[in-house]
């Protein structure tokens, strides 16, 4: 009998998300967006990559280049302009130089104010006064008949990205996975809502209440549609991530010889992840949601999760927080840091049963405080 009731109260939450055009809406058309910032994203650093350097090669100099300057200048394409501190101060204003440089005896001073085109001109120029540095360095040694190779080829250095992944796939995927977590708070927050304070408001749970159903079987069945939904949102946003990281690589040159894709054994963790941290929002969000005697009132109450479902994990990806038993059993953060290991490769048994079974008991506690709730009438009628 009691799984029946449980089977039937769910089933009509089911229904219930299925008709409301407002539930469908957040749990199908928030995933759109996953698309669009791994495209963006990609775009973004595409341009950032490839950008021409006619838009950041004028230079401003405030004395005259030596021939081997004037030299290794046109080598690196830099447009030279030589004149005062003061006019080409006046130049670099009106946006005819992109960076300007003073000499004073054998110091030099990059000139700029931040700008984007500033930032690859000072790039450009750091290049071009290591360069010049090597030149002199390389003179003076030949004179002294100094072998060069043996000082300034003294160690040598390369450099070797693996195909397997890159810097800007790692990024995307990354804040793709953010994103698709935000996506499944805000899939939760409207049928949490609306299942309990829009039920309240409406009149409908106390008539809901006087059947012969337990408290705690109307509090699962309304529990596991909300997860039921903010499931469908986390795959189907893992989903048109996937699809997306397919389109991209061959729309960007910036992904050429590397694999972007998610590996097999990434992907099944991945889904992992989104399952635990839908059960765990969808938890939080009933629970809040709860306690309101209103649904406007609710959704205010629920609207901070959907920054703090996001913050934590942009700010631990930011400054390079990786995961350990103890970030394991951190709500929110968890999630995120140990996404971020399975992307790498890095898959951690341990972490992420730890991840489950923290986020078991703190579901665990959040049912408690729910049932106490709706075994209130004072609290669950209060007006």
């Amino acid at each position: 009998m009691r799984n029946s009731n449980l089977y039937n109260i769910l089933k009509k939450e089911l229904r219930e998300l299925f008709r409301d055009k407002k539930s469908l809406a957040m749990m199908l058309v928030i995933p759109i967006f996953i698309p669009l910032l791994i495209i963006g994203m990609s775009a973004l650093f595409e341009s950032q990559m490839n950008k021409d350097i006619e838009q950041y090669n004028k230079i401003g100099f405030n004395y005259e280049l030596s021939e081997s300057e004037k030299a290794l200048a046109k080598e690196m394409d830099i447009d030279v302009t030589s004149d005062n501190t003061k006019n080409l101060k006046q130049k670099y204003e009106n946006g005819e130089i992109n960076l300007y440089i003073t000499k004073k005896d054998n110091h030099y001073t990059l000139n700029s104010d931040g700008s984007d085109e500033s930032t690859y001109a000072i790039s450009l120029m750091e290049t071009y006064f290591n360069t010049y540095k090597e030149m002199l360095q390389k003179q003076a040694l030949e004179q002294n008949n100094i072998n060069t190779d043996q000082i300034l080829n003294i160690i040598t250095v390369d450099q070797k990205i693996t195909e397997e992944d890159n810097f800007f796939a790692s990024y995307i995927k990354n804040y793709a996975f953010l994103f698709i977590l935000m996506a499944i708070t805000v899939s939760a927050t409207y049928p949490a809502t609306d299942t309990t304070a829009g039920e309240r408001e409406r009149g409908t749970l106390e008539t809901l209440l006087t059947f012969p159903i337990k408290s705690k079987d109307i509090i699962i069945g309304k529990f596991l549609g909300v997860t039921v939904s903010s499931i469908i949102t986390g795959l189907l946003s893992l989903a048109l991530a996937i699809i997306s990281l397919l389109l991209t690589k061959d729309m960007f040159t910036l992904y050429k010889g590397i694999d972007v894709m998610y590996s097999f054994s990434s992907i099944i963790y991945s889904i992992i992840v989104i399952i635990t941290y839908s059960f765990f929002i969808s938890g939080l969000c009933i629970a809040i949601a709860s306690t309101s005697k209103t649904f406007k009132e609710a959704q205010s109450a629920l609207t901070p999760l959907t920054f703090i479902s996001l913050f934590p994990g942009m700010i631990a990806f930011m400054i390079g927080i990786t995961t350990t038993p103890l970030i394991s059993i951190i709500p929110f953060l968890n999630f995120t840091t140990i996404f971020t290991d399975i992307t790498a490769g890095n898959i951690n048994i341990l972490h992420i049963v730890l991840m489950m079974v923290s986020t078991i008991f703190y579901i665990s506690i959040v049912f408690f405080y729910i049932i106490k709730q709706y075994k209130s009438e004072k609290i669950l009628f209060a007006k």
